[in-house]
């Protein structure tokens, strides 16, 4: 099976770069959630449980939106 997009360059570009570059955006998704995970996971005895409940929700939040997209990062 083939699938095959067509723009029209160089108006459509900016659709064209969306389309060629998930990948990379996979990526940068991967990395900021093992980075937020890294965050508490190993987060010093002198991190404040505030900071470490930030870095919580913004990690359920990032989740809530890869879910909400039908994302997945495996």
């Amino acid at each position: 099976m083939n699938a095959t997009l067509n723009f029209n360059l160089p108006e459509d570009d900016r659709e064209f770069r969306m389309a060629t570059t998930g990948k990379s955006m996979h990526t940068v998704l991967w990395e900021l959630d093992e980075w937020l995970r890294s965050k508490t996971k190993y987060a010093p005895d002198s991190t404040s449980q505030d900071t470490i409940d930030a870095y919580e929700r913004s990690r359920e939040r990032l989740y809530q939106l890869l879910d909400q997209y039908n994302i997945d990062l495996e």
